[in-house]
């Protein structure tokens, strides 16, 4: 462990300053595909008794009209959060009539890509510039990929623990930037180390033969309607899924928030002329933003982003330039298959305690051979994870994932001690234990999970997900909110209606106005161009 943790958890181990761990948020969005009792893809639309997707804060959808995104609101205990995001699911089950949610992160067998409707939004001008960039995403990287499903993990510290540190280690600089900075330094460790994240809750193993739609790959067969490799954690985080050669080199190694936001800047703005072919109007219809790289900062595909919650009307790269890094977005964990809500506490635990040894380990600059390097570990964990003696690389040294997963739990176990010290029990070193138990026996981690119990079904992923699902549907339908709760929903969604029927009537000018507004801000981030 280094002397700069040591440190830190030292001054944080204190009376007056530990209940500060209780004190940053945590939030879960938690992506679902709609599908029948087959197993299909749904063709029904959202549902209006859902409310307006637009407008809902905790029910939207994704890509896709049936990609379904709960999203809880943030809290200081995940445990809330998870109670919070069990209630959305059982309200969506009062809604979904005979249809049910997909328990995978790889889809349904799909239909044609024409079949496969894409999320509306409404006729206002922001429905329908969030319909546009949808479009663009289809005509970029095709329908399939957008389909593919995960956990997205909210993460943010309190303030004060950056002050605090601050003060302790005599950082120069406002508070805003050395809380900005921190969290970059967050990321340069979770891209060092994430790779173990794919190990131990990968759980997307294999996928059905039609995904590829006739790709070129290098899967092997497990059944007539099946793919897998027999080593891998998570296919969802592979080249087989979200990957886009326009990004390749998009973001250079995390040493500053302005390199990262120059980077997207620039992004946003630079023409590529693969898209710039299709144009932005077919037939007079929008079908992307622009040409550029990058149609909007969120086309970015990372497995971790710097955040702040923007305003109305705000961008991404705006908010950040304004007011700095408020929290983290973990993007790289698959729905695990078996837990209800595709992620349990137990897990959330280990991921509060990993993300606190990724802020306050040494977090030394980086470069892109290191960058290579980070990039070649996850590739290897999630399509190889399990191989026995698989072999990594940590700063140029070859080392078993096995034997260096076990030397980071060994570092974080202080970090979970401290937290269960806050907690008054002992639910960070359980989950601890029961990481260090995978990394011992790889049967133990998810990934391996699915193929035994896919191999059960007769080697049909499509067989098992379909009777996963079904399963996990009866668990919450037997379970309805009490009317309390119910009503508390049923007035989001009614209150979310309102919101964009207003939006629509009173919304003024024209959508080209709008389109091209949006578009001029692209090229003014006067905080990225100094």
């Amino acid at each position: 462990m280094s002397n700069l943790l040591n440190q830190r958890l030292a001054l944080l181990d204190s009376t007056a300053h530990r209940p500060l761990l209780e004190q940053g948020l945590r939030g879960i969005e938690r992506e679902t595909l709609r599908v029948d009792v087959q197993g299909h893809l749904s063709q029904q639309a959202h549902p209006a008794s859902l409310g307006a997707t637009l407008t809902h804060p905790q029910i939207t959808t994704d890509y896709a009209e049936a990609l379904l995104e709960f999203i809880t609101p943030a809290e200081p205990d995940i445990a809330s959060a998870l109670d919070k995001l069990d209630k959305i699911h059982r309200f969506a089950y009062s809604k979904l009539g005979d249809e049910m949610l997909w328990s995978q992160s790889m889809p349904c067998p799909l239909p044609d890509e024409k079949d496969i409707a894409i999320a509306w939004y409404g006729t206002s001008h922001i429905g329908m510039i969030k319909h546009v960039y949808r479009r663009g995403l289809a005509l970029r990287y095709g329908k399939s990929m957008q389909c593919i499903a995960g956990i997205h993990y909210n993460y943010s510290l309190s303030e004060d623990i950056w002050k605090l540190l601050q003060q302790a280690e005599n950082t120069p600089g406002d508070s805003m930037t050395m809380q900005s900075e921190s969290y970059i330094a967050m990321i340069r460790n979770f891209k060092r180390y994430s790779w173990l994240l794919m190990y131990l809750f990968g759980a997307s193993p294999a996928l059905t033969t039609s995904f590829l739609r006739g790709r070129p790959h290098q899967l092997e067969t497990l059944s007539a309607d099946t793919l897998y490799l027999p080593y891998a954690t998570s296919l969802r985080m592979s080249d087989l899924g979200y990957q886009n050669n326009a990004q390749d080199g998009l973001v250079p190694p995390y040493n500053s928030l302005m390199e990262y936001m120059r980077s997207l800047s620039i992004a946003v703005r630079k023409p590529y002329p693969d898209y710039e072919k299709i144009g932005t109007k077919i037939d007079g219809e929008w079908v992307q933003i622009n040409t550029n790289v990058l149609q909007i900062e969120n086309e970015f595909y990372a497995t971790i982003r710097p955040k702040r919650v923007i305003r109305s009307g705000e961008r991404p790269i705006e908010a950040l330039c304004a007011r700095g890094v408020q929290y983290v977005e973990v993007r790289c964990m698959d729905v695990n298959p078996f837990d209800p809500l595709g992620i349990n506490l137990e897990t959330s635990r280990f991921l509060d305690a990993f993300l606190l040894f990724c802020a306050l380990e040494d977090s030394p600059l980086t470069n892109e051979a290191e960058g290579a390097e980070n990039t070649a570990n996850f590739a290897l964990a999630v399509k190889e994870g399990r191989r026995p003696g698989l072999t990594l690389h940590n700063q140029g040294e070859a080392i078993t994932l096995q034997s260096w997963g076990l030397a980071l739990l060994d570092k974080i176990a202080p970090v979970a001690a401290l937290l269960d010290k806050q907690r008054g029990n002992n639910e960070y070193t359980h989950s601890m234990q029961v990481q260090k138990d995978k990394l011992l026996d790889s049967e133990l981690t998810p990934s391996a999970r699915v193929l035994r119990e896919i191999r059960h079904e007769n080697g049909s992923f499509a067989q098992f997900a379909l009777k996963q699902s079904s399963q996990l549907a009866a668990q919450f339908r037997a379970r309805p909110l009490d009317a309390e709760d119910q009503a508390y929903f049923e007035q989001l969604a009614s209150q979310s209606l309102a919101e964009q029927t207003e939006m629509e009537t009173s919304q003024s000018g024209t959508f080209e106005e709008f389109i091209t507004d949006y578009r001029s801000r692209t090229s003014s981030q006067i905080c990225c161009d100094n």
